[in-house]
């Protein structure tokens, strides 16, 4: 009935849920931020994984749904995790844009938001590797889509998206900094939250971490594409 005020409305539901919970029940602090900033970086962490979640969960199975376009030359099968990837977005471009509304309507909006354009798009291509291997290894491992699940839930938490990686303990500490989606949500929060400019590591393990995994998804799916055909 909502239609497209979905993709709006959801974000601002959970955004609701994370700040009554961090705020008034758990009494999360980070850097002394105020009430508002505060709300501000649980958003800037919270939509790229709504955005991240939604290509991963509707991208798994997007090969087998669209198995006619294995035979297809003018709509390569390649293109339909590209195309679930492409339509998460839309929770993305909603979510950011009233995230960088906010910051300029309290005048708190630095230069750096400049970079949101490249750490994004830095972002889709690293989630485009990430889908592309997943959708066609769901094609023989029809159990992955429940994974999947598992492993979107687990990100959430395992994600600096409430509490800075300073607030982690010392001993755990370095699973954050395994967890190549932790290094995009930290991106966001810096530029729109702090506005900071990011540092020479920060864009180091950005910029590996999308090389990787976009380059080997994408080696994965053109070698395996044509073995698995007589399993769709």
């Amino acid at each position: 009935m909502l239609g497209v005020a979905w993709a709006l409305l959801v974000p601002l539901l959970i955004l609701t849920l994370y700040t009554l919970t961090y705020t008034m029940i758990l009494r999360v602090q980070v850097q002394d931020l105020s009430p508002f900033r505060y709300t501000l970086f649980i958003f800037a962490g919270l939509v790229p994984f709504l955005s991240t979640a939604e290509a991963l969960t509707q991208g798994v199975g997007s090969v087998v749904a669209n198995r006619s376009l294995l035979t297809n030359t003018v709509f390569p099968i390649d293109l339909a995790p590209v195309k679930a990837v492409l339509m998460s977005q839309v929770v993305m471009a909603v979510g950011m844009a009233v995230l960088v509304i906010g910051v300029c309507v309290t005048g708190e909006a630095r230069e750096t938001l400049v970079l949101l354009p490249v750490v994004w798009a830095l972002q889709v291509l690293a989630v485009t590797g990430v889908v592309w291997f997943v959708s066609l290894l769901n094609v023989v491992l029809r159990d992955l889509q429940m994974l999947v699940a598992i492993l979107t839930m687990t990100l959430m938490i395992a994600s600096p998206i409430a509490y800075g990686p300073e607030q982690v303990p010392a001993g755990l500490r370095f699973l954050i900094y395994l967890n190549p989606f932790a290094w995009f949500v930290m991106a966001y929060q810096k530029i729109i939250v702090f506005g900071q400019w990011l540092s020479w590591t920060e864009w180091l393990a950005l910029v590996g971490y999308t090389a990787l995994f976009f380059g080997a998804g994408g080696y994965f799916f053109s070698r395996m594409k044509k073995a698995i055909i007589d399993h769709v």
